[in-house]
């Protein structure tokens, strides 16, 4: 395919009411202000603040300053007229509910699944928590004007599993019923014992990743009692991207880190299938959002084939073929994925749910329609509604 070809003009759109459209991934950008409105009384002053420049605005907090990344809020510029930094007033003013809403009927969503600003990067353990419960309760106050469109992901830590567990309740009492953890678990100071990665948490401005070389993993009985009260909750778990980090900025290095964002999310969805985890806890759903869903089938087959050889030299416990559980417990979300439409009746490809990723560099707004009608062209009716809606209204339950 050519250059010409992948700028050939994008299809009429689908008619608008023909599904129901709930975007899987959604980000919210909230108000830099919020922090300070938001935080316990005692923590107010050490929230970040916006200092005003001629070519871009900076972000000012815990006595460093940098500039105000563009890349997370494009609101559909054009890939020419991309701002990787810039000022207040260039961010896609999608802010406050109404404004969503309208944003949404433009697109033609009916019902988005919100990510967004997640912790603080910051090493005072208190800042850092307060800054969890700080934007679960914006998160909460933001999607109860209007509910039945706007669901909110809570975000949780996971470096302390009481701590975590309290949190997960507190989520649950605001209204959440779906939860964002780190892809691995984190070290005790939360973020990482290593500084190259606690650099990449910070800059990527939420616990995504936690810490891949961590000894823990989700699996192991330690975790089961964060898992039972999950199960028991009926709470969605979600993984947004995580299992690597993209360097942001570095142009020899972003691209290829973004094919390595999607399908480094295999780990974590392996290490707990071979795990065993849902065997004992069959009913969790787990969704790796923002990861493509193309190569799912494939590594279904792949855990399958690489399991039948090699389970009883390593003496796995699995009671099933690993696709049971891809089926089953897993589920993933993209943005672009023709082959998320094409082979999605194949084992490990069922569980797929569209999103627009708006308002960050790849979204498909304002054009999330026509993409829809492009990248599912001579899929069966009934497989297009499940994908751009039933799948995510079964998991998330909206």
């Amino acid at each position: 395919m050519t250059v010409t070809e992948l700028s050939k003009p994008l299809p009429a759109p689908i008619a608008r009411g023909k599904y129901r459209i709930v975007d899987a991934d959604a980000h919210i950008d909230p108000p830099h202000t919020f922090w300070a409105e938001y935080l316990p009384a005692q923590l107010k002053s050490m929230a970040p603040t916006i200092e005003e420049g001629n070519e871009c605005d900076f972000v000012v907090f815990e006595g460093r300053k940098r500039p105000l990344v563009m890349l997370a809020n494009q609101g559909g510029r054009k890939g020419q007229d991309f701002k990787i930094m810039g000022k207040l007033c260039d961010l896609h003013d999608s802010a406050t509910p109404a404004k969503r809403l309208a944003v949404m009927d433009e697109d033609g969503v009916d019902v988005e699944i919100l990510y967004g600003g997640g912790p603080l990067g910051t090493m005072n353990s208190e800042l850092y928590i307060e800054s969890f419960r700080a934007y679960n309760r914006w998160l909460a106050d933001f999607c109860a004007y209007d509910p039945a469109r706007l669901a909110g992901v809570a975000y949780l830590p996971m470096r302390d599993i009481d701590e975590s567990l309290a949190l997960l309740r507190e989520a649950v009492k605001l209204g959440h019923r779906s939860i964002n953890i780190p892809a691995f678990p984190q070290a005790a100071d939360g973020v990482s014992t290593s500084a190259k990665v606690a650099k990449i948490q910070e800059a990527q401005g939420a616990a995504l990743t936690g810490d891949p070389s961590s000894e823990k993993a989700y699996w192991h009985p330690e975790y089961d009692r964060f898992w039972a009260e999950v199960q028991e909750l009926d709470v969605t778990v979600t993984f947004h991207l995580g299992g690597r980090a993209a360097r942001f900025g570095e142009k020899d290095h972003f691209l290829s880190d973004l094919v390595m964002t999607k399908v480094a999310m295999a780990e974590p969805v392996a290490m707990a299938i071979f795990g065993c985890l849902f065997d004992r806890f069959p009913k969790l759903r787990w969704g790796i959002i923002e990861s493509g869903v193309g190569w799912m089938p494939w590594m279904a087959e792949y855990m399958d084939r690489t399991w039948e050889k090699q389970r009883f030299w390593i003496e796995s416990k699995l009671k099933n073929l690993p696709s049971f559980y891809m089926d089953q417990n897993i589920y993933g979300s993209f943005i672009n994925d023709r082959m998320g439409f094409v082979n999605c009746n194949q084992p490990g490809g069922r569980n797929v749910m569209w999103s627009s990723d708006f308002p960050h560099s790849e979204t498909t707004y304002p054009n999330s329609l026509s993409v829809i009608a492009r990248d599912s062209a001579g899929i069966d009716e009934e497989d297009i509604r499940w994908i751009v809606g039933g799948c995510a209204e079964k998991f998330f339950k909206v």
